[in-house]
Formats: structure tokens, C-alpha cells, sequence
């Protein structure tokens, strides 16, 4: 029958607008009729739900006496006309239903009204319940109407909307034929007010900080770039909310969050979109350990609400967020990968690191960008073996050294730099080294008691030649984990010691300078959320914002700029504070088992239509 008209993948433009057309025509048909085929005077009492709920333990015997008319509208889903008598299947915002349309029921001329009816038109039906012989709950109608006209045809049911890209592209489609998709995104409602009760129940204050900024700060990001008339100034979307929400822990608001979105003029895959929801959350008098804390007690609480148990899939994987997770150092976790036979954690050898990095960064130069980050033009000049004098930047220079040295660039490297920055053994002698020593119930330069897991504080003399050492050659095998080691970890690990040349915003840790008070969780291999106690003091933060300027006239348009406001608001004066960034579009990834982040944005970012 020509209801039944649905399109089918394969279907050329001319095939659509010729069923468009038809239903036109039944559009027109059903005006001439007297009816209004886009009528607004329709109220359904009952959802498909509610409908199924309460009839739904009820045997035929008992449906038979009920005489109470219920009112549902829906879509039609499916249509079986079988001569004088067809089987819809409605679907609403709760379910399908199934409805049975009678001609000796209905009567010849409303029977007729099929004729116009197609799938996908949204209907209104009045009717009481009934079983058919197969025992499926039906409703049985009294009257039907034509409530909107669906011009343009679903989907069949048997190629459905398979292409990824119009599914992401028509979502109002990929939302109707797909019961999938809606659980999806109902289920990130019930994830986002479940993040804002667990919060509101421990004293945090929710609010809104500006997304168009005049600086784009509290990140390394691209921006996205646009211009107020009025102001007649550029201005950037936020590629983060931390640098405003500190500004509210500065003023007073000492427990304060917000989930929002950002932007980042970056690259698009399955883990990235240029605009994503984060929430960022702020306690005063609280460490990176904290945040730990509540990030657990968070996470292992919605999983208990939404699933009722602890062991969840994700694609192949299988992830158990039994407690506690673990918490190890970066470089702990890189030893392990490559098999080294020694924790790497007190490592203060560039040498030693470049080693182990060869061959194991994203890029084979990585290192080398990583090295000049950390060192002063005057320095590289000074300190990279090979590098040549000439008006080129040191960076083109430092490259091609590189692209001349050969197998044994990265020794020499090494050997200078540790060279350059050795210790001053009258001051530091060999065999007293405090920053390595083991001291009672502490692991090495953990930041973590191995009994009790809780944070050591005792004072340590800093080395700043050894510090130096140490925060180069802990980026570098940062740079080792971000490229290979990250996607391995399955189950739910907080990860930390982060160096300063990667946590421009965090605070130093108090027995080892090197590195900071900072974690991230990573799980089913990615970055979930990233905390730190934050740098408070603002003579160190002007510091480090200045090393960023430095790296943004080398040429990297990510790195931070300087934000006088935020270090004037520093000088006012933040208490001691403990931040946290959590990924909601991720967090959602991985509690409803979608492997790619378009599939939980309802609408993800796609190229132009025809380019």
C-alpha cells in the first residue's frame, strides 16, 4: 500500500522527490477533507508508557471489560494492512505501542483516512486496550487524525540510517528510527544532574563565567577567534572556565563548579570535537589528593546509580571501577611499558630519558621540541650539539642539527645538557641526595605513603640544577606515555608527578620541585579528567606565564598568555585550593559504551554539506 513508502539509502534525489510529491498530494487531500493536515488541537492523556504500564499486567479476560478511552499520539513506526482491518505501531518520546485500526470499528470514511496516512506521520488515536491472540498489549481505536503530515520518508526499517555521517548530520532522523541513541542522551541528562546533586550535596555552588573572553587562558589550545563591533576588539571563545572560577575562590566562593562548554580550534576524531561540555570544580583548602578523592567517590557513584554494578564494557574492553584505583607516577608507568627493570620515578638523567624515548614519541623530533621548551635561545645555541650560527630561528637550526647529527644526536644531547646542569657536589654531595632518599613509610620521591596513601610533606633541600634535570627528563617520558602508554591503561588509574614544563598552572610539590601536585584519571585508555593543586603564589605563576610568552614567539600558538588580571588577582591573595576538569562528553563515552564522542553530542561538528 502507499503508506508503507519508505526511502532506502540507495534511493536517488529523484526518487525522494517523487515520494515527497505523493505525500504532498495526501497533504492536499487531507485539507480537502476539511482537516488540517499540521492540526494543533490534539492532547495525547496517556504515553506509550504510561499506556503499557498500566494495562500492561492485565490478561484479555480483564482488558475486555475496560471501557475507559485513552488518547495517545506518536509517529508511525510501522504499518500491516491485512483488508479490513491494520496494525500501527505508534512511537512517542517513552516507547512503541502497537494500535489496531478496525474498519466496522472506525467506520468507511475514517477507515479511508489511511490512505493518507504514511510512516513517519505523527497521529493522534483515541481507543481502549485489548490483547491480540499472540498476547501483545494493543490499543484498540475508536478514532484516529493525521496530526502532522511527514513529507519527506524514514528510513526503511531494514537498511535503517547506516551512513554515520547523516545520522550525525539529520539527528532528528538518527533520534526517531534509532531507540538506541534517545537512551544515549537521556542517559547524559540523568549523568550531568547526577554530577550537579553530588556536588550541590557537598557544599559546591554552581555557576556561569563568560565564554566569549578577552583572553583564551586556563588551557594549551588553539582558539576560535571572533570580533565585537561594538568594542571594536577580538575577542575568544573559552577554550577553558578555570582562570574565572579561581577568580571566585579569590573573592570567597570557597567550594564553586560549572559544566559548560568550550572551544578549541583543534582537530575532529573520535575523542575530539571543537566544542565539548567540561565541568571544572574549585574547593579551597584542598590538595590534588582531595580531588582524587571526590573524583573517585563521583565516578564510582554514578556508575553504581546508572548500572548497579562495577564492571562495565567498553567496545572490547572491560572496565572495573572497583575501589580504590590506582594512583602511580608517570614515569613508573613508562618503566613498565618498556620493560626496563627499574622504577623510573626519581629519574633526574636527561640522558637517560632521551634513551628511553627514542622511537616512542608521536613524532621523532618530539624530544627535540621538548629539550628547546626548556631551554633559553642563548642556551640552545650553547648546548645542542651540531647547531649552527645563522639568522634562521633556533628552532629551523636545532631541526636541522638534528637532521645531521644522526644515531648519535640524541647521546650528545643528553651528555650536554646533564653536563651543563650538574650538580654543585660541595652543596649536594653524592650519597646525600635528599630528593632520593627513601625516608620512613615514603617511596623514593613518590608523592604517596605506600601504606596509607597519604601525601608526605616532609621538607627537602632543593637542587635546582638536579630539578632541572629532573623536569626535562620527566617531560620527555611524559611525551613517551602520551604517545604509547595512556591507550593501555584500562581500568580507572589516576596518574601522577606531571613536571612543571607541562603544568603551567599547577603547584609545585613541596618535597620535589620538579614536579607538581597534579593527577590525571585515565580510562579504557584516555584522559577522563585533569586536576592539580593550584599555583598560588603570584611572583611563580608571572614566571611561568612569561616562559609561555617566550614559547609563543618560537612559533607555538597554543601556549598560555600572559593574564595580568589573574595574577593581580593572585596578588589579592587565594587560599590554599585544589582544582578539578572533568570531561562530561568522555565520562559519558565510557558509562554508555560509545566509542566515539560524535555518538554522545547530539551534534557533533561535521564539514559543510557538499565540501
Amino acid at each position: 500500500m502507499a503508506g508503507d513508502e519508505t526511502s532506502d539509502p540507495n534511493d536517488s534525489a529523484e526518487d525522494v522527490h517523487r515520494l515527497v510529491k505523493q505525500r504532498m498530494e495526501k497533504a492536499t487531500r487531507i485539507r480537502d477533507a476539511g482537516l488540517n493536515p499540521y492540526a494543533n488541537d490534539f492532547r495525547p492523556e496517556v504515553s506509550c508508557h504510561e499506556f503499557a504500564a498500566r494495562y500492561g499486567e492485565a490478561d484479555a479476560e480483564q482488558l475486555a471489560k475496560v471501557t475507559t478511552v485513552c488518547t495517545v499520539a506518536g509517529r508511525v513506526m510501522t504499518m500491516r494492512q491485512m483488508g479490513k482491518a491494520t496494525f500501527l505501531t505508534l512511537r512517542d518520546a517513552t516507547g512503541d505501542l502497537q494500535i489496531f485500526l478496525k474498519k466496522d470499528r472506525l467506520g468507511d470514511i475514517p477507515y479511508e483516512h489511511i490512505k493518507v496516512m504514511d510512516l513517519g506521520d505523527i497521529v493522534g488515536v483515541a481507543g481502549t486496550p485489548m490483547r491480540t491472540k499472540t498476547g501483545e498489549l494493543t490499543l484498540v481505536a475508536d478514532g484516529f487524525r493525521v496530526l502532522t503530515k511527514s513529507l519527506r520518508p524514514l528510513p526503511d526499517k531494514f537498511h535503517g540510517l547506516h551512513d554515520v555521517e547523516q545520522r550525525y548530520r539529520q539527528r532528528y532522523v538518527d533520534l526517531i528510527v534509532n531507540p538506541d541513541v534517545r537512551r544515549v542522551f537521556r542517559t547524559r541528562a540523568r549523568i550531568v544532574r547526577g554530577v550537579q546533586q553530588f556536588l550541590d550535596a557537598r557544599g559546591f555552588l554552581e555557576v556561569e563565567t563568560p565564554i566569549l573572553q578577552e583572553l583564551a587562558g586556563g588551557a594549551a589550545a588553539r582558539p576560535f577567534v571572533t570580533h565585537h563591533n561594538t568594542l571594536a576588539q577580538d575577542l575568544y571563545l573559552r577554550i577553558a572556565v578555570e582562570l574565572y572560577l579561581k577568580r571566585l575562590v579569590v573573592g570567597g566562593i570557597e567550594r564553586v563548579y560549572e559544566i559548560g562548554r568550550n572551544f578549541r580550534n583543534e582537530g575532529v576524531s573520535t575523542r575530539h570535537n571543537p566544542e565539548f561540555t567540561m565541568m571544572e570544580v574549585y574547593q579551597a583548602y584542598a590538595t590534588y589528593a582531595d580531588m582524587m578523592d571526590l573524583t573517585e567517590d563521583l565516578v564510582c557513584e554514578l556508575v553504581d546509580n546508572l548500572h548497579g554494578r562495577g564492571v562495565l564494557p567498553f567496545g572490547e574492553r572491560e572496565v572495573d571501577f572497583a575501589r580504590p584505583w590506582r594512583r602511580a607516577p608517570i614515569a613508573t608507568l613508562v618503566g613498565e611499558h618498556l620493560k626496563v627493570g627499574e622504577d623510573l620515578v626519581g629519574i633526574d638523567s636527561v640522558a637517560r630519558a632521551l634513551a628511553l624515548s627514542v622511537g616512542h614519541t608521536a613524532t621523532p623530533d618530539e624530544p627535540l621540541h621538548i629539550c628547546l621548551r626548556a631551554l633559553t635561545d642563548e642556551e640552545a645555541e650553547r648546548l645542542i650539539p651540531g647547531i649552527k650560527p645563522g639568522s634562521e630561528p633556533v628552532v629551523a637550526r636545532a631541526k636541522a642539527a638534528l637532521a645531521a647529527g644522526g644515531a648519535d644526536f640524541w647521546t650528545e644531547l643528553g651528555r650536554s645538557l646533564d653536563s651543563a646542569w650538574r650538580s654543585d657536589t660541595t652543596l649536594f654531595p653524592p650519597g646525600r641526595d635528599d630528593t632520593t632518599a627513601k625516608l620512613t613509610r615514603v617511596s623514593k620521591t613518590s608523592d604517596f605513603d605506600d601504606d596509607t596513601g597519604e601525601i608526605s610533606r616532609v621538607p627537602r633541600p632543593v637542587d635546582p640544577m638536579r630539578a632541572r634535570r629532573r623536569d626535562l627528563a620527566l617531560a620527555i617520558l611524559y611525551a613517551v606515555f602520551d604517545h604509547e602508554v595512556e591507550r593501555t591503561l584500562t581500568n580507572p588509574t589516576f596518574i601522577t608527578d606531571f613536571p612543571v614544563a607541562v603544568s603551567p598552572l599547577a603547584r609545585k610539590r613541596d618535597n620535589d620541585v620538579a614536579v607538581t601536585d597534579r593527577f590525571e584519571l585515565i580510562v579504557a585508555g584516555m584522559e577522563c579528567a585533569n586536576a592539580f593543586s593550584e599555583l598560588n603564589d603570584p611572583v611563580d605563576q608571572r614566571e611561568r606565564f612569561l616562559a609561555q610568552l617566550r614559547e609563543r614567539e618560537r612559533g607555538d600558538a597554543e601556549a598560555h598568555e600572559m593574564d595580568e588580571d589573574y595574577v593581580r588577582a593572585l596578588e589579592v591573595g587565594m587560599p590554599p585550593t585544589a582544582g578539578l576538569g572533568l570531561g562530561i562528553d568522555r565520562l559519558v563515552m565510557i558509562l554508555t559504551n560509545q566509542q566515539s564522542i560524535r555518538d554522545v553530542i547530539l551534534f557533533p561538528q561535521l564539514r559543510r554539506e557538499g565540501r
